[in-house]
This record gives structure tokens, C-alpha cells and sequence, in this order.
């Protein structure tokens, strides 16, 4: 055991059981003479339930890993440069994103048997702003073990739609970019825009994918039902069977024991009868 593999372990866990999986670990490296490894692993923090369906969205999607931080990086570099039009765009991007995984990190946590409030889920959404904005809380995110949501103390600066962007204080002799500043401008707008586009795009398969899981999902759950209420009939219906049965071999017991009663009056009857014929018979020859 090491202490990554450990880790990884434990926040992989729901949260009601990672207390006891620690103290379990703690104890292995215990036993196993290694006690840095224990006090590295009793160090380890319980994930509050907004940090652990960050984590969980991590684990479970790791394909929207990569993407998302690719696109933070693209924008956080075009709001350095772009204009007030432009930061709208990417940020109603930005924003329709963050939904999106935020409710795939919902359905999740629901699968994993832990559904969440509106309350837990804007703490997520929270903590992926911060992932867009800070590249430190990135590296946190993408490492999936969060111990608490992450907040976007650095974030980018709020262009609200239809307003105007704010203008910089006149700067004496101002230099126009050249040329090959505004190349470099324009290729990192454009590779942000394509990032946002093949982000939505993933999430659109995504979610569509997640649909046909549910509908597949529901109609298994269906059939199971059917089959269950099929079973119950059967288990009815041999319940009954068996009930009859037994009745038929009692009533089977219930006839033999009267045949062997009769068999056995017949016999007696039969032995009176050879004894008054006997006595008959005896009665006849004395009286000739």
C-alpha cells in the first residue's frame, strides 16, 4: 500500500464509509511497520457531500477532465484580450457548461445513491467556476480529492449582457498592437471558441447517452417488475398446489386407514360366520 493508492481509495468512497476505511488503512500501515504512511493517511480530511460529488464527477467522467481545463485555460487567456462582445459570448458558454456538468454531477450522485439539494449542487457549480478561473483550483479538482467545494475567490470579471465594457483610463501616448499581436489575439480566440464548442458538443453526447441509459434503465426496471409480479403469481399458484396436495394425501390416509378397517370387520365378520356354521353343523349331526 502507498499512500496515493490509499488516497485515491478513500475519496473514491462514499462519505458515510470513509471514516472507517481511514482507521482500516491507518491500521494496515500500522501493521505493516510503515507508521508515516499511517499519520499521512489518518491526515486524510472527510469529504463534505459537495466535495465528494466533485470528486465523483472526476472519477466518473474522466473524458471531462481535460476539456474543462483546457477551456479554462483558453479563458482565462481571452480575458486578458478580448473585448466586451466577446467575453459575453464565451461567458454565456461558460455558464451553459457549468449547468450542464453540474446536473450530469447530480444524475451521478443520485446513481451512487446520494441525492443532493439545489443548495449542494450550486456549491458544485461553484467549485467548477473556480476550476475555469484558478488554475490552482484546477490542479485541486482534476486530482479528485476534494475535501471541501472550491470557491472562485479568482474569478473572471462579470460582463453582464447588453452592458457596456468598462473603458480603461486614457494612457498617454497609447501603442496600437501590431499586427502579429492581433494574430496571436484572434488564434486564441478562435482555439477558445473551438474548446467551448467541442466541450458542448461532448456534454450534448453525454447527456444524450445518460437519456438512453435512463430509458434503458426503465424499461429493464419494467420487465423486472413484470417478472416479479409473474413470480409472486407462480409462488401463489404452487402455494395453492402444495395446499391441494397435502389435502389430497390426507384425504389418501384418511381412505386406506378405512380400507384396512374394513378389510379387517370383513375378516371378523368372515371368522363369525365359519364359527356359527361350525356350531350349525354340530348341532345337526347330535340332533340326527
Amino acid at each position: 500500500m502507498d499512500y496515493d493508492s490509499a488516497a485515491d481509495e478513500l475519496y473514491a468512497l462514499r462519505p458515510e464509509d470513509f471514516t472507517a476505511a481511514r482507521a482500516s488503512a491507518v491500521a494496515a500501515a500500522r501493521t505493516a511497520g510503515d507508521r508515516e504512511l499511517a499519520q499521512r493517511i489518518g491526515a486524510l480530511r472527510k469529504p463534505s457531500l459537495a466535495a465528494w460529488v466533485s470528486n465523483l464527477l472526476v472519477r466518473s467522467s474522466p473524458g471531462e477532465v481535460e476539456p474543462l481545463l483546457r477551456l479554462g485555460e483558453g479563458l482565462r487567456q481571452a480575458h486578458q484580450d478580448l473585448d466586451g462582445a466577446q467575453l459575453r459570448e464565451l461567458s454565456r458558454r461558460q455558464h451553459a457548461l457549468i449547468r450542464a456538468l453540474s446536473l450530469q454531477a447530480r444524475q451521478l450522485a443520485k446513481e451512487a445513491g446520494h441525492p443532493i439539494g439545489e443548495g449542494v449542487q450550486r456549491e458544485v457549480e461553484n467549485t467548477l467556476h473556480a476550476v475555469l478561473a484558478d488554475p490552482e483550483a484546477a490542479r485541486a479538482w482534476a486530482g479528485g480529492r476534494l475535501t471541501k467545494p472550491l470557491n472562485a475567490a479568482v474569478g473572471f470579471p462579470a460582463v453582464a449582457e447588453g452592458a457596456r465594457p468598462q473603458r480603461p483610463a486614457p494612457a498617454p501616448a497609447p501603442s496600437r498592437p501590431d499586427k502579429k499581436t492581433s494574430e496571436q489575439r484572434r488564434r486564441r480566440l478562435e482555439r477558445a471558441r473551438k474548446e467551448a464548442e467541442a466541450a458542448e458538443r461532448e456534454l450534448r453526447e453525454l447527456r444524450d447517452e445518460a437519456a438512453a441509459a435512463g430509458r434503458a434503465a426503465g424499461e429493464a426496471k419494467q420487465q423486472v417488475d413484470a417478472l416479479q409480479r409473474h413470480v409472486e403469481e407462480l409462488s401463489g399458484e404452487l402455494e395453492r398446489i402444495r395446499s391441494e396436495h397435502q389435502q389430497a394425501r390426507f384425504a389418501e390416509r384418511t381412505a386406506r386407514e378405512r380400507a384396512r378397517t374394513a378389510d379387517r370387520r370383513v375378516r371378523e365378520a368372515d371368522r363369525k360366520a365359519a364359527t356359527a356354521a361350525a356350531q350349525l353343523e354340530r348341532l345337526t349331526s347330535s340332533d340326527a
